[in-house]
């Protein structure tokens, strides 16, 4: 059982016409090529991280003045797949740090993230049910009952 769990298996198929140890060689390094990237690629961090982190990306770096929570902003920004980190300036003041290749991603999660903020996205979400059930249950408590007493007066059968 533990040698099944230690074995690692490669399959590798290569079209030539004539196989020759310099095929054979130049399609193993491609093969180890293609690994090494996937694992490099698995290695570097997605979504949020620490600023230390994103700096350590290659590639050059902005930043934008964010005033409000963090955590409504990262719902927005998984739905854009984006890379960034937060830095606190102050009490609820951060700076957001994001890859400047993304930045068109960014602006367009941080549209929306004000958007919500500002409340315009309200009106084309779905009105909450239980606020609907509240306001329907005070308006039955408000609504005042009227119970009318009739007699039925009946002649004709003393």
């Amino acid at each position: 059982m533990q040698e099944y769990v230690e074995e690692r298996t490669v399959a590798l198929s290569v079209k030539a016409s004539r196989l020759s140890g310099r095929v054979l060689a130049v399609a193993l390094q491609k093969a180890a090529a293609q690994i090494g990237k996937q694992y490099r690629a698995s290695k570097t961090p997605h979504g949020r991280q620490s600023v230390k982190k994103l700096m350590n990306h290659h590639g050059a770096k902005n930043a934008i003045k964010l005033v409000g929570s963090p955590k409504d902003f990262d719902r927005i920004a998984k739905e854009f797949h984006v890379d960034y980190a937060f830095y606190k300036t102050g009490p609820e003041e951060y700076l957001l740090f994001f890859k400047a290749e993304q930045a068109d991603a960014i602006t367009a999660a941080f549209s929306k993230y004000t958007a919500k903020v500002m409340g315009q996205g309200r009106e084309s979400e779905k009105p909450s049910i239980l606020g609907q059930l509240k306001k329907f249950a005070e308006q039955v408590k408000t609504h005042a009952k009227v119970r009318e007493r009739a007699r039925e007066a009946v002649k004709g059968e003393r």
